[in-house]
């Protein structure tokens, strides 16, 4: 294992960001940046030992904050909408940054992904990573308490990238914390990731409205275009799906342990990615918006040519108490693990 430490710019008020790249014995890479909590890239061989970056990333801070897409971002304090940017906790109402329409979307305007993270990396046997922390105020975004939150990026010699995230709080409030980082098995901006096949061990799925809030539903996937109970191409049924894949599944098991929730692959380049995850739902969004973004050389990304597979808690759960709640309060942990298993399948 190694791990390289590297200046990557600055901030738009000027403060330096740093880089940490990780990286295995088998080839297998992962790079980070402190601006945001950033997984930068993730460079894997195919079944003929062709390294590629298998996620969608920028060249420069510069690019993330102008083209914000969220690629590889930490986001938070809360992933994913709530409804008119708005909810009541304990009988108080509490107003937040309305940067989706008139819902709030993943964090707010200064979500985790905009702020520079203290980040310090470290070396064990057969692991190399990186830990970022950030404090979040009390009134930030509209968000009621202070969170004192750690994430932790590590990359294995078994070819495994672990996301940890670890928060307290000095007073009750939401907490949801993911990374949205955007996945091509075939490699960044090879074309849409639509014959790239997907399960998840996930029997059940949010259905949303037109503005893709949960309507409060919890449906059975069988018999329908959101069932991925077995493998299949994740364009298969895309095109029944209206604006694309961008719903809530939730997991088979009810409790919180470490389990595995989705397998995806790739069948040209025989890349494939296990996905475990300690969080009750996992969001599967198909890149429906990428269309007319560009990467560093100016290439646009294609509509379809990523998908993201973003561990979390429901959305909209502040608005819905029959869904699991993601509030936390003093004297609790927050403590949610996800992690990427990686290898390369042989064809049959």
């Amino acid at each position: 294992m190694t791990l390289m430490k590297e200046p990557f710019g600055k901030t738009p008020d000027g403060k330096a960001i740093d880089k940490f790249v990780l990286s295995n014995s088998h080839g297998l890479s992962a790079s980070a940046m402190s601006w945001g909590a950033t997984l930068l890239a993730v460079v894997m061989p195919d079944r003929d030992g062709r390294p590629a970056p298998v996620t969608l990333s920028f060249d420069t801070p510069e690019e993330y904050e102008k083209k914000h897409t969220y690629f590889g971002s930490t986001v938070g304090r809360f992933a994913n909408r709530i409804t008119r940017g708005s909810f009541t906790l304990d009988g108080k109402k509490y107003t937040l940054a309305a940067n989706d329409h008139s819902n709030h979307l993943h964090g707010g305007i200064v979500g985790f992904d905009r702020v520079l993270w203290r980040a310090e990396g470290f070396e064990e046997p057969g692991r190399a990573g990186v830990q970022m922390h950030y404090l979040s105020r009390d009134g930030e975004e509209g968000y009621p308490g202070s969170l004192d939150v750690t994430v932790t990026f590590a990359l294995t010699e078994e070819d495994e990238l672990t996301f940890q995230y670890d928060a307290r709080t000095d007073a009750p409030t939401p907490v949801n914390l993911t990374n949205h980082a955007y996945w091509n098995l075939a490699g960044a901006g090879s074309g849409t990731i639509e014959g790239q096949e997907l399960e998840l061990a996930c029997p059940r799925y949010l259905p949303v409205t037109d503005e893709l809030l949960p309507t409060g539903e919890v449906k059975s996937v069988s018999g329908t275009p959101m069932d991925f109970t077995t493998s299949k191409p994740i364009g298969r049924d895309l095109a029944k799906v209206k604006g694309g894949y961008d719903h809530c599944y939730v997991r088979a098991e009810t409790g919180r342990t470490l389990e595995r929730v989705a397998a995806a692959h790739d069948p040209k380049s025989g890349r494939c990615m296990d996905v475990w995850a300690t969080m009750p739902a996992i969001q599967l969004y198909t890149g429906n918006f990428l269309g007319g973004v560009q990467d560093s050389a100016g290439k646009p990304y294609p509509r379809h040519g990523a998908f993201c597979l973003e561990t979390q808690y429901y959305p909209d759960c502040v608005n819905h108490p029959e869904f699991p709640s993601c509030i936390l309060r003093p004297g609790q942990a927050y403590h949610h693990v996800t992690r990427h298993q990686f290898s390369v399948r042989r064809p049959r």
